[in-house]
């Protein structure tokens, strides 16, 4: 199939796709931004006892105002298994049990103390200053289901109740890779003809802002034979694999001679620019995304292609981008015969423009934060005009 619209390349890429089902099991502490795979549910009440939430002294509160004397000391940790008569008090640290015999705190600051005596000057109310058992989470309240991800408030929580590991749904494993024999990496010396490979370095460094940890294969041969071996070789070891380079119609455009040989393809170019020359393939159980080598071209199909396959894989809704509307504060001075892609930074309802727009060019790009969609055969874009953006 060649020459997709966009929505219809993110609708075949998708349905090859299935979300991830296998299950592992970490430790708490490494498990933020994961999937939860189970239901995680309150095994008891927290806090497990009625405490203090200050520094002071326990009582009963018909006996305020008055004169009490201290029977003993609890900090935080310890337990005071004894009685607190009527006209006693116990002197207690924030988070500390209150005992029984007691139905509130008063604070230190508001005693006077006098030897092994304290004199509470106020009436104070039942259970003022006083935090109950359960307080926070009632035993067999869900903590998390199944399907959610894993935040530092939910991690939080788990650990209240001595959850010490947790079953989350494996990541998608994602390989990139490069191709084009006119690319070294920056620590080489640059020569006449060859260029840094950047595409790697920004494709790699977005997946892990996503969360992902992905396998960098580096810069894949030009011989199409010797590629597609590569490749071959890795088809039960990944879900995904990401390249650039290698998608048009020259002599050195290998990509397409590789899935001709390993497998099979889902369409070639997307009705978009820049980045029109995309090829969505498969290959064995792993889906192939391979974009256009030019810098932008390749953020911006990465961001338009590879987000709703990595958000359907991953379970994370939130992976895919949103759209939005406002009104341009710069103007776009080109025709756009075809439908248009271009980068954009959003402030509130107004969006503004760098000056520079070309596929190779990734400068520019650098403080942007979302794409403006221009609509096949739309005129140049005035200062005022209204248009949709995607907002990454």
């Amino acid at each position: 199939m060649d020459g997709v619209s966009l929505e219809t390349a993110i609708e075949l890429l998708t349905s090859k796709v299935a979300a991830i089902s296998e299950v592992e099991e970490l430790p708490l502490s490494t498990a933020v931004g994961r999937i939860a795979a189970e239901n995680y549910h309150a095994t008891f009440d927290n806090p497990p006892f009625d405490r203090s939430p200050l520094d002071g002294y326990a009582l009963n509160s018909s006996d305020t105002p008055g004169k009490f004397s201290v029977v003993g000391e609890e900090c935080a940790g310890d337990f005071f298994d004894g009685t607190v008569p009527r006209g006693a008090a116990l002197r207690i640290m924030t988070g500390a049990a209150i005992p029984r015999d007691c139905d509130c705190v008063i604070r230190q600051e508001d005693v006077t103390v006098d030897g092994e005596n304290i004199f509470v000057p106020i009436k104070l109310r039942h259970h003022e200053n006083y935090c109950f058992a359960g307080e926070d989470i009632r035993s067999g309240a869900l903590l998390c289901a199944a399907g959610l991800k894993l935040t530092a408030a939910r991690i939080a929580i788990l650990a209240s109740q001595g959850v010490a590991t947790i079953k989350v749904y494996r990541r998608p494993r994602i390989a990139i890779a490069s191709t084009g024999d006119e690319l070294i990496e920056p620590n080489e010396k640059l020569s006449a003809g060859k260029i840094y490979n950047s595409n790697l370095y920004l494709l790699t460094a977005r997946l892990i802002e996503m969360g992902f940890e992905p396998k960098v294969l580096g810069i894949l041969s030009d011989d199409a034979d010797v590629c597609a071996d590569k490749i071959f070789s890795m088809r039960n070891d990944i879900d995904l694999l990401i390249t650039t380079g290698g998608v048009s119609v020259g002599k050195k455009d290998i990509m397409h001679d590789v899935v001709k040989k390993i497998g099979e393809k889902i369409f070639w170019r997307v009705l978009m620019k820049p980045g029109a020359p995309v090829i969505g393939w498969t290959c064995g159980k792993f889906l192939g995304v391979a974009l256009s080598g030019n810098p932008f071209a390749a953020y911006a199909t990465f961001e338009l292609l590879t987000r709703p396959v990595l958000s359907k894989m991953s379970r994370r809704d939130e992976l895919m981008y949103k759209r939005g509307r406002g009104i341009l504060a710069d103007e776009f001075p080109k025709r756009s015969p075809s439908r248009r892609f271009i980068r954009a930074r959003v402030e509130g309802d107004k969006i503004f423009l760098p000056s520079r727009h070309e596929s190779g060019s990734l400068y520019s790009a650098v403080d942007c934060n979302a794409f403006v969609d221009i609509p096949a055969g739309s005129e140049p874009l005035k200062i005022g005009n209204e248009v949709e953006t995607i907002l990454l």
